[in-house]
């Protein structure tokens, strides 16, 4: 990779390419200035997803908010299927805090994926976030050490169930959209 286009990658890869946030930290002339084209930016985007993908994990959400990061900027359906595999493989096992912050993000990235996604892929991210808003209310509230609920605007059961209550309620808003 020549120097111009790695340094062009230093700079788009912080900000999720986001042009916004290269221009509110005044390097967007620069980052122009390599003449970067639409395919090299999706395979940056295409790398990024992959990463973080790689990275999803029940005892750190920073993968999950990076790939909303992402698709805010660049809109791909893959981004809700991995999230949504993921989550469907190893969420359930968690704390009633990391179910919450993964169903809360697969709203999010469903609202900004959805017109780049399949019917089939919506419904079952539709499904895996009300099955684990669902168990949040069922069941007790479990909170990992280094997890307390006031980080999260929370302050016990009833406002952990009150929040699940409100994605399902998006959910249905989304599904009815549809």
């Amino acid at each position: 990779m020549s120097e111009g286009l790695l340094r062009a990658k230093e700079l788009f890869t912080p900000v999720f390419g986001n042009y916004f946030q290269m221009h509110r930290l005044g390097t967007l002339e620069e980052y122009k200035s390599f003449d970067i084209t639409k395919d090299v930016e999706t395979a940056w985007f295409d790398e990024m997803i992959a990463n973080d993908v790689l990275e999803l994990s029940i005892r750190n959400w920073d993968a999950v908010l990076h790939l909303l990061s992402v698709a805010k900027n660049y809109p791909d359906s893959k981004i809700l299927e991995q999230v949504v595999a993921f989550a469907s493989r190893h969420i359930m096992s968690s704390d009633s805090i990391v179910k919450l912050m993964y169903a809360e993000n697969i709203i999010e990235i469903i609202k900004l994926v959805k017109l780049q996604s399949s019917t089939e892929l919506l419904h079952q991210a539709y499904k895996a976030a009300a099955q684990i808003l669902d168990d949040i209310i069922l069941k007790p509230l479990i909170i990992d050490p280094g997890h307390e609920l006031q980080l999260f605007d929370l302050k016990d059961k009833r406002s952990l169930n009150l929040r699940a209550t409100k994605g399902i309620e998006a959910i249905k808003e989304l599904l009815a959209s549809d």
